[in-house]
């Protein structure tokens, strides 16, 4: 296999369904989204692993959206990782890649180094957002934090906020070929029941944790399907995940053969932050003048720098709020 064949696939998102169960899906691999994403800061490693695992989550679920701006994930706890914030930004014109950013605040006094990831989060909550851009009112959806992962977290979320059986099988960490450097790379599977599943089959059934569960969401039938196509994703291994050497073509072919998946157009994916110097003026617009005073620094300039992507910008404070005596923003 040449070396264009083995990384043809990085950095993009494979729609694909199954035919003969009414199952749509997605597959993803990020390697260089992932490695911009995690450059732009010095996180611990269990800090890497949480944001590693929302950024997946985000390019798999964006894709699935008919996004014409954007969807964020949240999760906010009372532990060490106290905010895990991704943004996932819709193509603007067919053939475009859709745009990913991520943040993570946390304590770094109280970041256990040999705990679970998931385990640094405790108590809280998912959310995801959509916003489809101006003129319209933003969605947001919330479910309590449960299960082991942020995957679980998810699976929750569409049980309950959009009752539709969803299921992840998410792979990701760093790795390097012979002679290569060290990166890091990620794959993952989204199954996800068509929309037609009933969502009251067994209206009174919850899982233990008081959430309802995809099992609740269907019939016999229907059950009997999704159960089956999530056997056999659960045989997925990591290295058939992430690649390079097994396109995600070929690994819907041996996951699901005999349920006749189609696959989509791909999309590709790439990391992308939408922040400016306007937004961060129109930001700081609601403050007075002595607001603004109280942000100037020794050198007289008010500056800011972008969680996402590290930007940093540096401002009059002449030009600054509702009070701006110079500058376009300035009154009259």
């Amino acid at each position: 296999m040449t070396t264009a064949s083995t990384i043809a696939w990085d950095d993009t998102v494979l729609p694909f369904q199954l035919d003969a169960s009414d199952i749509r899906g997605r597959v993803a691999r990020l390697d260089g989204v992932l490695d911009q994403v995690l450059s732009q800061h010095d996180y611990p490693p269990a800090v890497e692993a949480l944001v590693a695992e929302m950024a997946l989550l985000t390019a798999l679920i964006g894709q699935t959206i008919k996004l014409r701006w954007k969807l964020s994930l949240q999760v906010r706890g009372d532990g060490p990782a106290r905010l895990i914030a991704t943004d996932y930004y819709g193509p603007t014109e067919d053939g475009q890649p859709g745009r990913i950013r991520a943040y993570a605040s946390y304590d770094k006094d109280k970041i256990d180094p040999t705990g679970h990831p998931f385990s640094q989060i405790g108590k809280g909550y998912f959310a995801i957002l959509i916003d489809q851009g101006e003129g319209t009112t933003p969605y947001q959806g919330i479910t309590p934090i449960a299960g082991g992962s942020l995957s679980a977290c998810a699976e929750a979320y569409f049980a309950q906020s959009e009752q539709l059986p969803t299921s992840f099988k998410l792979t990701f960490g760093k790795s390097s070929v012979p002679g290569g450097t060290e990166s890091w790379r990620a794959g993952g599977i989204m199954l996800q029941a068509m929309p037609k599943a009933s969502p009251s089959a067994n209206p009174d059934g919850v899982s233990d944790d008081g959430l309802t569960a995809a099992a609740d969401l269907m019939d016999d039938e229907e059950g009997e399907d999704w159960n089956r196509a999530n056997h056999l994703l659960q045989t997925a291994e990591e290295m058939e995940m992430i690649g390079p050497s097994v396109q995600p073509t070929e690994l819907l072919v041996r996951l699901f053969h005999e349920e006749q998946p189609r696959v989509f157009d791909p999309q590709p994916v790439q990391f992308g932050c939408s922040c400016s110097d306007d937004k961060v003026r129109q930001s700081l617009s609601i403050y007075s003048a002595k607001d603004i005073a109280t942000m100037t620094t020794d050198e007289g300039i008010v500056t800011a720098d972008c969680q996402f992507c590290g930007a940093h910008y540096e401002f009059d404070p002449a030009t600054l709020g509702f009070e701006a005596t110079e500058g376009p923003d300035a009154k009259s």
